[in-house]
């Protein structure tokens, strides 16, 4: 995934309102960007870091930079921008990248599934083998030099394993993947001590036949990719 025009820097004053970030630009100007991020982004917040942001060019938009990655003191890099995390599990799936989601012939997004109303990331289809539902999580959270899922309470979170858990029943093949965006995590666990339940749910989900997969991320200013699998201790 390349972005083009590379993003631009600046130094982080304070995240608010979940939607706004104020920052600090190069030219010393003080702006208000969005911030793409509806969790708690806990331990992904340090006032007086780099920042990097893009721009876009719709006039529509009341704030036109949005807030894409964050620079951790120890110099780690992490992607903030959320949204980004199905799109990069597409193009790495459809570039062979990720070898356990290979040999299928069609891939869509978005797709409504299950009796909890969802909608699938990514579903992959092939009329040779079952369908596989793909739940894509992006992960960010480091601590203690443990990566952790989710970084607060997510009762959406909770639906989507029991969605999974349900296609597994119906004999479909169910995924959920994490897409690592921070450069210092090497590993991801569930964080029962943020959501004991999402951790239960999770264990069960793996027992009933769930696959949990990770892969980390090489984030920079001009472009994202995944690039390699990362273990999950369940």
């Amino acid at each position: 995934m390349e972005f083009s025009p590379s993003f631009e820097t600046g130094v982080l004053i304070q995240r608010y309102k979940r939607f706004l970030t104020d920052i600090t630009l190069d030219n010393g100007e003080q702006v208000t960007i969005h911030c793409p991020n509806t969790g708690s982004m806990k331990n992904c917040l340090f006032p007086g870091e780099k920042v990097w942001f893009s721009t876009s060019d719709n006039p529509k938009r009341k704030y036109s930079r949005t807030w894409e990655l964050a620079q951790t003191p120890e110099g780690h890099i992490v992607g903030i921008n959320t949204g980004r995390a199905n799109a990069l599990a597409e193009e790495a799936i459809q570039a062979g990248v990720i070898t356990e989601l290979q040999g299928y012939d069609s891939l869509r997004r978005e797709v409504k599934y299950g009796s909890e109303n969802s909608r699938i990331d990514i579903l992959l289809e092939d009329t040779k083998k079952p369908n596989c539902y793909i739940e894509v999580k992006s992960c960010t959270l480091l601590e203690e030099g443990q990566g952790y899922f989710p970084d607060a309470v997510t009762a959406r979170g909770q639906k989507h394993l029991r969605e999974l858990m349900e296609m597994v029943e119906q004999g479909h093949r169910a995924v959920l993947l994490f897409v690592v965006q921070h450069s210092g995590i090497n590993s991801v666990q569930a964080a029962a001590h943020i959501d004991a339940e999402y951790a239960e749910l999770l264990s069960k989900a793996y027992r009933k036949g769930v696959e949990i997969i990770a892969y980390c991320t090489d984030s920079s200013p001009s472009g994202a990719s995944l690039v390699k699998s990362c273990p999950v201790r369940l």
